[in-house]
């Protein structure tokens, strides 16, 4: 899941959201605005059950994936278009 906050400046800050156990082990989000690293942006545990990492992202096209223990890539269904290269969000 994806939630958006608008921020000044048109910046937009996304919070990558995943339920805590599901997948297991450590997931990263990367993507062109990290430059596909994983562990930059690792999701860590709340309390509320869930993980979650946050980002600040200009205006436009910013493609992403996750990246789970064990080299399992996924994408979110929540995003604007996924296709054969992953998730895409339009800002």
């Amino acid at each position: 899941m994806l939630r958006r906050t608008p921020l000044f400046g048109k910046k937009t800050r996304i919070t990558f959201v995943l339920p805590a156990g599901h997948p297991a082990g450590v997931v990263s989000v990367v993507g062109d605005f990290n430059g596909w690293a994983p562990g930059r942006h690792e999701l860590r545990a709340r309390r509320h059950g869930m993980r979650t990492v946050s980002v600040i992202l200009p205006p436009g096209i910013h493609r992403f994936r996750y990246l789970a223990t064990g080299g399992v890539w996924f994408d979110d269904e929540s995003a604007d278009h996924i296709d054969q290269h992953g998730s895409l969000l339009q800002l």
